[in-house]
């Protein structure tokens, strides 16, 4: 009977747990480097699974350069799409928190190729790669050898999209196994006030302290999100999902977080754009658990605190082309389907769209674009 059980898992499933890797806080600094967090926010996040920073950036200077670069972006999308006759007109007259929604309502789905080009912006990665982010960094993993991970994401939440709601989820569940037991720091920034109406994020404290991955499934309503459903997380993780904490977030502030920790982000209910971005780091001796698709970036070691990043080369080798290749599928440029790897780990209680793309594609490489928030 033991031999049928067994056979009867899902790629994804496994006892193993690591509890010390994520609550373990290792030995801090006796004096604080800028950007530093304090003794109370460090215990918070090894405690609870994850800690709030109202005031992190210098909100001209740092994220201000972030949204002239996305709304050029966005441009960039509705010329394309208006020159194709996907859309009636380019929404000139609108702004950074309304044409996407415009664009959007004129071709349902087109927030996701903006989510799908997944090449980094020059002021994304001056944010990433940010001393101060590095030394909260390097006093949460325990090491000044950091490396960024290689899956970050911009948010495109538009008002009352399902498909920018997430569902309960851990990161892990979106990465192979490999990811269970190396500590994943995210670091996850509002491009405008996050609150309950604009769709921030809601957390399940002390989810993260069994170091376990719990059985997800795929995939959520029309969309291709994994799903941690509560009883699956009481079970498995020893928390409820009634002890859930919604997260506000000011714009200039961020939530820190690691990759076990149970969380999802709200509808948005609001009348403009919650644009958002998430960024990782983790040891560069740890396995990124990225289906070998793609490597970490180097950003700090122990000899050097900065390191010159080569942004061409990591933009080089986007998440979408290294699926499609592996895959043999040619992809229409319009296409607002996505599928992954993360689709193959778990058992599918839904097939849509995106998971009958999966499907289709048989063996192989598929498209990446997970870890949603």
């Amino acid at each position: 009977m033991a031999e049928v059980d067994l056979m009867k898992r899902w790629p994804g499933e496994t006892d193993e747990a690591y509890p010390d890797v994520f609550t373990k806080m290792p030995p801090q600094p006796k004096e604080l480097k800028p950007g530093q967090l304090t003794q109370e926010q460090v215990e918070q996040f090894f405690e609870e699974g994850y800690v709030i920073v109202d005031d992190f950036f210098n909100r001209d200077e740092e994220l201000e350069p972030v949204k002239k670069e996305i709304e050029g972006m966005v441009d960039d999308l509705a010329n394309k799409l208006y020159a194709a006759g996907k859309i009636p007109e380019a929404y000139t007259e609108l702004d950074f928190f309304n044409k996407l929604t415009a664009i959007d309502q004129a071709m349902p789905g087109a927030g996701t190729l903006l989510h799908k080009q997944a090449l980094m912006p020059q002021s994304v990665g001056r944010v990433w790669s940010n001393e101060r982010l590095l030394n909260v960094a390097e006093q949460l993993l325990g090491t000044s050898d950091i490396s960024g991970h290689p899956v970050w994401n911009l948010r495109t939440k538009t008002p009352q999209n399902e498909a920018s709601t997430v569902p309960w989820h851990q990161d892990s569940g979106y990465l192979d196994n490999d990811s269970y037991k190396v500590m994943q720091l995210t670091a996850w920034i509002p491009l405008l006030d996050a609150t309950k109406e604009t769709g921030c994020m809601q957390m399940v404290p002390k989810g993260h302290r069994s170091g376990k991955i719990a059985k997800h499934h795929c995939c959520w309503r029309d969309t291709w999100y994994i799903m941690l459903e509560p009883e699956e997380m009481k079970e498995t993780l020893g928390v409820d999902v009634k002890d859930a904490v919604t997260c506000p977030i000011p714009y200039g502030g961020l939530i820190l977080f690691g990759n076990t920790i149970p969380h999802r982000s709200l509808n948005n209910t609001s009348d403009k754009i919650r644009w958002s971005l998430d960024l990782r780091w983790q040891r560069s001796d740890r396995p990124v658990g990225f289906y070998g698709m793609k490597d970490g970036v180097q950003m700090r070691t122990s000899q050097k605190a900065k390191v010159e990043i080569d942004w061409d080369a990591f933009n080089a080798v986007t998440r979408q082309e290294k699926s499609d290749k592996e895959l043999h599928v040619q992809d229409d440029e319009f296409s607002t389907t996505i599928a992954g790897p993360w689709m193959k780990k778990w058992e599918i209680t839904h097939v849509n769209r995106h998971v009958q793309a999966m499907l289709d594609a048989g063996e192989g490489g598929t498209q990446w674009h997970g870890l949603a928030g």
